[in-house]
């Protein structure tokens, strides 16, 4: 990572002080590292650094503001701002684990199409920090966000199922496929409806690791590589991000690597319908009706709304395995983003301990999230006249919920069910991460899975 993180003092680092916003004064600074502050007009505002300097043209540390109350994350800023070299805390920030993670996933940038790598840091882990947990979250965050931006021209499905494969390799994890046609042999009637009009087969991934009598664990991640909206074609401006519309497979992907990093003692399973809704002659189309896995039959009231369809079928089998927990991470619905914007999931859920634990995690590790509720009397608005239901709804009222709702259908035998409803993106550069794609809710989830099985 272009931040190193280094688990000893280093002899050449630099002092980092942090500031918050107008306590300056109430440092002890010398006098001279006070004067420059002020005519400098610093004054700990959040996220502005001003190097100091000391003899010779030499550097003799940095302030950095942390403002008031803006979060550990704010911290990450440092990865950019600062020269290259080696630098530590002058004293431990108030959550030193969470503020290393900052600075780790400040510094990522993704190189695969010769844009330049950051800046050559490195940083001593501040005492109170775990040198292990920082890398494998970091990792699994840049695992995620290397995927969700990489466009489909080297993500589709094929290359998605190479990704999948690197990282069950790497962790001794068990993997299958079911891939085209034997999609329907195997009752997985709706992925297929939604991928076969693409050059790139469809198919469902399949990854298992950990002991057999351990808990389990199911991670479910909408794997759609592009979405044209098939049939109901999105203009050109809605599919200018649609390579991120993997971004639920992404992030199952990037848990999934910090779990099994952790070797915490579960039975993970990781399930990915990885298709490209595309439009050719034997697109599926508006009006028709598909027999889902479960049975229940599903009347197509808009091929834009085809993540749930694929989600649907591999939530179908996940829940026959009844696993303690279920997890499905999705870039489901525009309607979640008018609700609360890119920076804010909803996840549903009606489990209220896994709701509180999220609730909980969420604020430790500051990745936000905020619950949504699964509201019976909207299900209703998923009737359809001649099938079982609907996959839209003919008002267009409540559109993450209403997904989730249609979601719920398909999950009968798991207690603990989660549907988070995604962005994936940074719409513009955040202090831990540039524009770009994003790991969203999988940090809190790491945090609640951990505690649940340490």
């Amino acid at each position: 990572m272009p931040v190193e993180l280094i688990g000893r003092k280093l002899k050449t680092a630099l002092p980092v002080h942090l500031v918050a916003k107008d306590r300056l004064d109430a440092a002890d600074f010398a006098s001279s590292t006070l004067a420059w502050a002020k005519a400098n007009g610093f004054s700990g505002e959040a996220g502005r650094t001003l190097l100091i300097p000391g003899e010779n043209g030499a550097l003799a540390g940095a302030l950095f503001g942390t403002g008031d109350g803006e979060g550990a994350l704010a911290i990450g800023g440092l990865a950019r701002a600062l020269p290259e070299g080696d630098w530590h805390f002058a004293s431990a920030p108030a959550e030193p684990e969470l503020a290393s993670i900052a600075l780790a996933l400040g510094g990522y940038v993704f190189t695969r199409y010769g844009k330049k790598p950051g800046k050559a840091l490195r940083f001593s882990l501040p005492s109170g920090a775990d040198a292990a947990r920082v890398r494998r979250i970091a990792d699994g965050v840049f695992l995620t966000r290397d995927l969700v931006n990489t466009p489909t021209s080297d993500m589709g499905p094929d290359e998605l199922e190479k990704a999948v494969r690197t990282l069950a390799g790497r962790h001794k994890a068990e993997m299958s496929v079911t891939k085209g046609d034997e999609l329907l042999k195997k009752n997985f009637p709706m992925i297929h409806a939604v991928g076969r009009a693409s050059v790139g087969a469809p198919r469902l991934i399949d990854m298992i690791w950990g002991p057999k009598n351990a808990p389990k664990v199911t991670l479910v991640g909408k794997g759609v590589c592009f979405d044209t909206g098939g049939l109901d074609i999105k203009p050109s401006s809605g599919m200018l991000l649609m390579k991120k519309d993997m971004g639920g497979a992404a992030n199952v992907l990037g848990l999934a690597s910090m779990i099994m990093a952790a070797g915490l003692k579960i039975r993970l399973r990781v399930l990915i319908p990885a298709v490209e809704n595309s439009i050719a002659g034997n697109a599926f189309r508006p009006g028709d009706v598909l027999v889902s896995r479960k049975g229940t039959t599903v009347e197509i009231g808009n091929t834009d709304a085809e993540g749930r369809l694929v989600l649907a079928d591999a939530l179908a089998l996940a829940d026959d395995d009844e696993p303690q927990l279920l997890i499905d991470m999705a870039t489901l619905t525009g309607a979640a983003r008018v609700a609360l914007g890119p920076d804010l999931p909803p996840f549903y859920t009606g489990d209220e301990a896994l709701a509180s634990e999220l609730a909980t995690a969420s604020a430790a590790v500051e990745d936000p999230l905020w619950r949504m509720p699964l509201w019976k009397p909207y299900d209703a608005k998923l009737s359809s006249k001649i099938a079982d239901i609907n996959n839209v709804t003919s008002d267009g009222f409540a559109g993450s919920i209403t997904a989730a709702l249609f979601l719920k259908r398909f999950v009968e035998k798991t207690a603990a069910w989660a549907h988070f409803d995604i962005f994936a993106w940074n719409p513009s550069d955040r202090p831990y991460g540039l524009a770009g794609g994003e790991a969203q809710g999988i940090r809190a989830l790491e945090r609640v899975i951990s505690k649940r099985h340490a």
